[in-house]
């Protein structure tokens, strides 16, 4: 006998193979039985579509970790959301269980070529009420072709717009690359409201001032409407006085902004991606999973002016 045959021993005649997305270690749906599932939290409902775009150019921060698991919670909590993937990378249409392989349309094709976003949007399967518009490796290159385009600004502004005329969408997100250009650019043209993570480690305001800069000048000439509403501490580390020190330094230079709710560091937010899924879908009942669902409902109750 081989040792593959040792490691996987051929089925009985009469056995059934298991599928393998019935195995995957963490998917607590596998086991979890109606009665003990989570109760469903409604959140309220916006008065107008609010649009976020998540940006901070110091990678590593929670970027699209905070925009996948936010843009769930908000789903679960009975609200329609529309994620739009501006990093070449893709790792936001990864989570949320979206293809986007060389060869599929998506934003690159939304900014470049306008096409209309109704055309490429895929709703997430994992998660009920969230559309994706998927990044694809085009978008690298996209820097440079944007830059001879009419109006090169504004082209997800001018799609989105298109889009919400006739779509119900309570929540716009746009997850961006670490970097300060042209994709992210639009993002922020594009956006209404801008959420920064920041992480609870060394240097973690390096490169907020930057942004803020950006932001002022994108603000001044080309979105007056842009305003910096939500801080999020990340990785939080609540054993360490670093982290607890890096908590205060941001909530006293964004005292209004920050979030009550600090998303902790876990093994389970990290875990998820790499089974195409949020840390909600994933592990339901987890630390990680809880803190999203609270930073959630925080920003659905101060957008229309509840307290929580």
């Amino acid at each position: 006998m081989s040792p593959d045959q040792e490691l996987n021993p051929p089925l009985p005649p009469d056995a059934e193979p298991v599928p393998k997305r019935a195995v995957d270690p963490g998917r607590v749906e596998r086991n979890v039985s109606r009665e003990t599932q989570l109760p469903i939290i409604r959140l309220p409902k916006p008065t107008t579509t609010r649009t976020m775009v998540v940006a901070n150019q110091k990678g590593g921060v929670g970027k699209t970790t905070s925009v996948v698991n936010l843009a769930v919670a908000l789903a679960q909590g009975g609200l329609k959301i529309l994620v739009i993937d501006v990093d070449p990378q893709g790792n936001a249409s990864t989570a949320l269980g979206i293809a986007h392989q060389e060869g599929v349309s998506g934003t690159y094709e939304v900014m470049l070529d306008g096409t209309p976003l109704d055309e490429v949007v895929r709703p997430s399967p994992d998660a009920e009420g969230v559309l994706v518009s998927p990044a694809t490796i085009d978008l690298a290159a996209a820097e440079l072709e944007l830059v001879a385009v009419e109006s090169r600004e504004r082209r997800l502004l001018t799609a989105v717009d298109d889009f919400l005329k006739t779509h119900d969408v309570d929540y716009v997100f746009y997850d961006c690359p670490p970097s300060l250009g042209l994709l992210t650019v639009n993002a922020l043209v594009a956006a209404k409201e801008l959420l920064v993570p920041i992480q609870c480690e060394y240097y973690a305001l390096e490169g907020v001032s930057q942004l803020m800069r950006t932001i002022n000048l994108v603000s001044a000439d080309l979105n007056p409407a842009l305003r910096l509403t939500t801080v999020m501490l990340t990785m939080f580390d609540g054993r360490t006085k670093l982290a607890a020190q890096v908590s205060d330094e941001v909530r006293t230079h964004f005292h209004e902004q920050t979030l009550n709710t600090v998303i902790p560091r876990s093994v389970r937010v990290s875990e998820a991606p790499s089974y195409g899924e949020s840390v909600i879908t994933y592990d339901a009942r987890s630390v990680g999973a809880n803190a999203y669902r609270a930073a959630a409902e925080e920003i659905a109750r101060r957008g229309t002016g509840e307290e929580q």
